[in-house]
């Protein structure tokens, strides 16, 4: 393990997290005039001085090529340490303790969306983007974007790729080389980005709300400049816009890059993944339909309709955006939508949760297992995407679902060893671990009741899930830090 060539890659996100600061202390002078220079200037030249001292102590002797150590200790350290840093603004505007703004700062980072402020409809509007922005600039991924930034790095560009993007199957390369292909993935990103908040103006929010909704709603991140979440806007127009661009954000942007490319939008249906994750929507949204209307939990039809599509979109994508009480529906709902966050959305996206090409894969596999109790010697294959699938692939999808299992509930013994109640603690870690952010019980409004104990074990279970579990517990490993 080469700690130095780790360090000395590190100042770069560091760089960027200090440049974004300065940015946001230039626009709280020149466009919101509200105040917050100093508590964005300060923290941006800490930031600034760390990279130095980083870049200074790292930059000597040879520069060695990054293996896979490597980039699994840069994409774990700069989660952690970006989460860090980038919680400064945040404890400095809203006077919060160290561990809140550590919590608030990670939940915007990896689109968590879980939040422990309130009064945020009075609170100052550069330190409102400023959060919206955390949470768009960790959609994609930081790891990803300084791959796309610095060609140097192509040497090991792709073992950070994959350290950023882990998952069972990744073939999407865009273009031969690693930068290019992060540049593609980013420009995607950006389109969709203008594209929803365009949408969200026409639809009828204002210049601000719609550029800081827009932020949140492709990255999946749910994070809003008002306590009431989407609830806070009448408009019917602006749930269906909301729904349609967290699926799109929700969808391989790998996948995006390549039907518009090609003008070949049918390609989403033929994409087994996002076939199964468009029919599971369905299947959801029917099924809390039928219980919110059953129940009168509204006056309509439509209404019960509209709400359940979009709580349904907003769950399962792991956006957690909320635009209703949603403690006034039948008591199912919670389990129900808790449920569609484990499932998650696609590979390759914004969205958290197991993703669908686990869940297809783990279905055929538990098949598999029955045909082949019935047929023991026969020769029987797990497809997917009309190809056989290898073994390694098959041990790799069916350890993460352990490792889910396994986290969800060692998390929820010890949250409720800290106080809270069963329900509480189980939702609250299904939503750190899914990056989904709302949770149930004593967490619905925000998660000001967990303890400060608590708040770390979240806050950990959050870097956990973004992550997806290996690249972080790989750490643990004394071989891991061997040479």
């Amino acid at each position: 393990m080469n700690l130095k060539a780790t360090l000395r890659l590190l100042t770069w996100p560091i760089i960027w997290i200090a440049s974004i600061q300065f940015f946001f202390a230039l626009l709280s002078v020149f466009v919101f005039r509200d105040k917050t220079f100093t508590d964005f200037i300060y923290p941006s030249l800490v930031c600034l001085i760390l990279a130095l001292f980083l870049f200074v102590r790292t930059n000597r002797g040879e520069q060695k090529k990054i293996f896979f150590r490597e980039a699994l200790a840069f994409a774990s350290f700069t989660w952690i340490l970006m989460g860090v840093l980038g919680a400064l603004p945040i404890m400095s505007v809203t006077g919060v303790s160290f561990t809140d703004a550590v919590f608030e700062s990670v939940s915007a980072m990896t689109t968590t969306g879980a939040t422990i402020l309130t009064g945020l409809d009075e609170m100052p509007k550069s330190f409102l983007l400023y959060r919206q922005f955390l949470q768009w600039m960790g959609g994609l991924g930081i790891v990803i974007f300084v791959v796309a930034i610095l060609p140097m790095l192509n040497v090991g560009g792709m073992r950070l790729l994959k350290a950023e993007t882990p998952g069972p199957i990744k073939n999407d390369k865009l273009a031969p080389r690693v930068a290019s292909t992060s540049r593609y993935l980013w420009l995607v990103y950006l389109c969709l980005t203008l594209g929803c908040a365009s949408s969200y103006w026409l639809a009828g929010m204002s210049a601000f709300d719609a550029i800081a909704h827009s932020l949140t709603t492709v990255s999946t991140g749910g994070f809003s400049p008002y306590d009431a979440s989407m609830g806070h806007f009448q408009q019917p127009a602006i749930l269906i816009v909301a729904d349609v661009f967290m699926i799109l954000g929700a969808i391989s942007f790998a996948l995006h890059h390549k039907l518009f490319s090609s003008k070949a939008l049918s390609g989403y249906w033929q994409d087994e993944e996002t076939r199964w994750f468009l029919i599971a929507l369905a299947i959801f949204i029917v099924i809390l339909t039928a219980l919110a209307f059953s129940s009168q939990t509204h006056d309509s039809f439509w209404q019960s309709f509209n709400q359940a599509v979009f709580h349904v979109i907003s769950f399962m994508t792991s956006t957690g955006y909320g635009a209703d009480d949603l403690s006034a529906w039948p008591a199912a709902t919670a389990g129900f939508l808790v449920t569609a966050s484990y499932l998650g959305g696609c590979a390759g996206s914004t969205a958290g949760g197991n993703k669908f090409i686990r869940n297809v894969i783990t279905l055929r596999v538990l098949k598999h297992q029955m045909l082949q109790a019935i047929h023991p010697r026969a020769i029987i294959k797990v497809v997917y995407q009309g190809k056989a699938i290898t073994s390694d692939v098959i041990q790799a999808v069916m350890s993460f679902m352990l490792l889910v299992a396994m986290s969800s509930l060692i998390f929820t013994v010890i949250l409720m060893l800290t106080g809270l109640d069963f329900f509480s603690a189980f939702t609250a870690v299904s939503a750190c671990l899914n990056v989904l952010g709302p949770g149930f019980g004593e967490v619905s409004s925000n998660f000001i009741p967990v303890s400060d104990s608590g708040t770390w074990v979240l806050t950990l279970a959050m870097i956990l899930g973004r992550l997806e579990y290996f690249t972080l517990l790989t750490l643990l490993l004394p071989q891991f830090w061997r040479d």
